[in-house]
Formats: structure tokens, sequence, C-alpha cells
């Protein structure tokens, strides 16, 4: 498993990475929820570009030919659907409970189709006769729906993090574990690291880019940290 973390702006690197990926005949996907363009307090990143800045930053990034999978709200993926010409293959929705008034976030999967079957949840039924048969017969659960119920990381969280907008790791666990096996995921927003968690903890090679030297080394120690509960000395873990 390999491991690559850089602290940088991704628009000067991301094309060298997959450059060099497809060098290697490696295939990758983008996987990443961008800052939101909505006024968060991050702790160096003005969260208030234009709109046409801003699209053009998505759009760089997240270009239509290669996969990607994109976290953000309904509203802001339509609009980049239409500056990529791309429609999504599959849509997620997240949803969660908190105080705000947006009550839940779209997961798009571009150039790619998703396999449901790879992750499985618990019955909803485990008293039903058939559910019982199937249990009873080695069944682990049933695959996942396009619906997921997933608390955000509060500030209660045990998790939780100084980056102001943490992903919570089952949503990236989920979206990882339902993508194809041989892929490396690349992240150029990486923020806290989630997206590297949930890449080692699933055995997944990994690139992750971030541009604020503090939440990098969050998320490098966050990597770092289940690097070794995962007790695999293959992985190869490299800062740039």
């Amino acid at each position: 498993m390999m491991i690559e973390l850089h602290q940088c702006d991704c628009r000067t690197i991301l094309q060298h990475i997959k450059t060099q990926l497809q060098a290697e005949n490696k295939p990758y996907i983008i996987v990443s929820d961008p800052p939101f363009n909505i006024g968060y307090h991050y702790n160096g990143y003005h969260d208030r570009m234009s709109d046409g800045d801003y699209r053009q930053m998505l759009q760089q990034v997240f270009n239509p030919s290669h996969p990607s999978v994109v976290i953000h709200y309904p509203e802001q993926l339509y609009q980049l659907a239409i500056d990529i010409d791309k429609s999504p293959t599959k849509v997620v929705s997240w949803v969660y409970n908190t105080n705000n008034r947006k009550q839940h976030r779209d997961i798009a999967f571009f150039g790619i189709t998703p396999d449901f079957k790879q992750v499985l949840q618990p019955y909803k039924n485990p008293n039903d006769k058939r559910i019982k048969r199937l249990i009873e017969n080695g069944s682990q659960g049933t695959p996942i729906y396009d619906w997921w119920n997933i608390n955000i990381v509060k500030n209660t969280s045990a998790e939780k993090t100084v980056h102001p907008c943490q992903m919570p790791l089952q949503v990236m666990k989920n979206i990882i574990g339902i993508l194809p096996q041989e892929y490396t995921i690349v992240d150029p927003f990486m923020g806290s690291g989630t997206t590297g968690v949930a890449a080692v903890e699933l055995g997944r090679d990994f690139i992750g880019i971030e541009l604020d030297p503090m939440y990098f080394d969050v998320a490098k120690q966050r990597i770092f940290n289940a690097q070794e509960k995962t007790y695999d000395d293959r992985t190869s873990v490299t800062t740039l």
C-alpha cells in the first residue's frame, strides 16, 4: 500500500501526479469534498471566491477526462455537471441531523459506476424468517443503499480535529468501499485527512494534497495513526 502526501495548492501539482500515475499505468480516481465557498472559517484559506473563479477551480480539478467523486451541496453539483459537460453515473444522498438549514449533501460519481454490493449494512428486519435463513447461511448483511444517514463530525465528536469541516470516516469508507479496488485514491483537498484514513483502513493506495500547513500536519498524523493500527509494514508513506 502506497501513501503519498503533498502540502501545496493542488492546482500546482495535480497534473504532474496524474501524468505520473498514467505513466505507471495505475488507474486513479479523484475523491474529495472541496471547499464549499460559503464562508467557512478555515485557518488560512479564504472561502469566498467569486462564483466564476470557484467554478473554474472545480472544473480544473474535477476534469471530465478522468473519473471523480465529488461531495457537495446539490445546487453546486448541478452546476459542476454543466460546467464539465458530464452527467454523473450515480448520485448518493448523505443526510444528517443538525441545527443548520442544510440537512444533506450529495455525492456524485462522474465517469465511474460504483458497486454497492461491495459494502454491506445490517438487515433491517433480522427477525424475518427469510433474513434469519440468510444469516444462518453466513450472510453478513445487505448492500448499502443510495441514501446514507450518517452524522456529521460535531465539536463534541471524539474524532473532531481543528478542521472546521471534517468529513465523517464512515462516509469516506462507504465511498471508497464501493469503488474498484485497483484504483489509487487521490484527494486534492485533503483537509483533516479522513479520505486518507479510510484508504489506509481499506488497504488502498492514496495520494493526498492539502494547502494549509496546520491541516496538513493534522492529516499526516491521523493517517500515520491509522497505518499503525493496521500493522501493515508494506505501507510506504511519503510526505512532500
